[in-house]
């Protein structure tokens, strides 16, 4: 959630929260409703005083003085009672505007929509057109097969089978084992979580089309480890020796890819069901941006130990989702679309999911918000098809990245 307060106060707070699409009218709004819970809680403050100052004079009163304090008491206790009620009102009339507005874009992220980004690097030789695509390549060497995971669970499914098994482990065990050297924490977190959870994280209400809901159970699919993470230290006062507290989760995701009929339909690019690796850091507020340029090294590590063209960009502001102020995007090159595509990325929330979930950070003078981070350290499909097509070979087999070797004791993988 943005800081109202800054809303109220900065122009430079407010213009940010514009550049990733906020209307004047919905920012005028929330202002006028924050406004008008002030005015409740200043006169239900107000009200509690008078009604405390007035149960304590019930007691000094003399006996022909005693009913008519009575009276005056819960006169005011009446009135009380409807300020309460007009403030749980105002409150969360505030609460479900403020939620529907972002997170302002930091000043360094550049204007404009998804072609607007700035690229920051290219690494690597972009390579021609492979034989076969990732999609033709998996299902040749019977490695992914759809047909059949269409008919038993519907159209963006897949099996994946033999080898490219063994190198999907290979590259959780990679990413895992270069993270938990560099000071993250594994953990295995839930994938059914509750609906405040979702609030909290800020994924709901803006992403909530693309949640699959366990309607009866009143749970929901989450669609990244991110999620479980950020509820790790829900609600809590972290010392601030203690930061940067950094995690590294994996787990089965889920999203509905609700308005992307007819994109990416084959293989394992765009499917309701995938693997993930993924980075979550506490941190001081001085410290994080250098938080977010460390998840970024690391993401370039990454690709560049598994041998492949890639690229990394700055997301433009209006292409930012609602709780990143500032978001870099991993684009691995695709062959045989002669194009990059995004497989990683990395942002910075500031305080915009801690507000949420009453995250903060003890200090020696006091307790503040403190900031949130995240970076996916693999998301393994699609990993996995930039593999089969970028260490494709002319024999129709796949080269093994040196770096996954150890831990599938694979070198190529061919047919069967």
């Amino acid at each position: 959630m943005i800081d109202l307060r800054r809303l109220r106060d900065e122009d430079d707070y407010r213009a940010g929260v514009a550049r990733k699409g906020a209307s004047p009218e919905a920012i005028d709004a929330v202002l006028a409703a924050d406004g008008a819970l002030r005015d409740v809680r200043s006169r239900t403050e107000e009200l509690r005083a008078q009604s405390n100052a007035a149960s304590k004079e019930i007691g000094k009163a003399d006996p022909d003085e005693r009913q008519t304090k009575i009276d005056a008491a819960q006169g005011l206790k009446a009135e009380l009672q409807k300020a309460e009620s007009e403030l749980t009102t105002a409150e969360a009339a505030v609460n479900e505007q403020a939620l529907e507005l972002p997170n302002p874009a930091d000043e360094s992220v550049p204007d404009g929509g998804e072609d607007d980004f700035r690229v920051e690097s290219e690494n690597g030789t972009a390579g021609e057109a492979p034989p076969m695509n990732h999609a033709e390549i998996g299902e040749h060497l019977g490695l992914v097969d759809t047909e059949r995971a269409v008919r038993m669970s519907g159209s963006r499914f897949a099996y994946v089978l033999g080898d490219a098994v063994l190198l999907q482990f290979a590259l959780v065990q990679f990413v895992m084992t270069k993270l938990v050297g560099k000071g993250f924490v594994p953990v295995i977190p839930p994938v059914l979580v509750r609906e405040d959870m979702m609030v909290d994280a800020g994924f709901f209400p803006t992403d909530r089309s693309q949640v699959y809901e366990l309607e009866k159970d009143e749970l929901f699919l989450v669609g990244t480890a991110e999620v479980g993470l950020a509820g790790l230290h829900r609600g809590e006062r972290l010392d601030a020796e203690e930061l940067p507290k950094r995690y590294v989760g994996y787990s089965s995701c889920f999203r509905r890819e609700a308005g992307t009929y007819g994109k990416d339909t084959q293989g394992l690019f765009r499917v309701h069901q995938f693997d993930k690796v993924e980075m979550f850091i506490y941190s001081d507020p001085e410290q994080s941006w250098d938080e977010l340029e460390n998840l970024r090294r690391i993401e370039e590590e990454i690709f560049t130990e598994l041998d492949m063209p890639f690229r990394v960009i700055t997301v433009a502001a209006g292409d930012l989702g609602g709780a990143a102020a500032k978001k870099y995007d991993i684009e691995v090159w695709l062959p045989s679309e002669q194009r990059y595509r995004e497989v990683t990325s990395c942002s910075n929330y500031t305080d915009y999911s801690a507000r949420r979930m009453g995250t903060r950070m003890k200090g020696d003078s006091r307790t503040q918000i403190l900031h949130t981070l995240n970076g996916t350290g693999c998301a393994i499909g699609r990993t996995l098809l930039a593999i089969f097509e970028n260490h494709q070979q002319a024999d129709g087999t796949i080269s093994v990245p040196a770096a996954l070797r150890p831990f599938c004791g694979l070198e190529t993988i061919g047919p069967r």
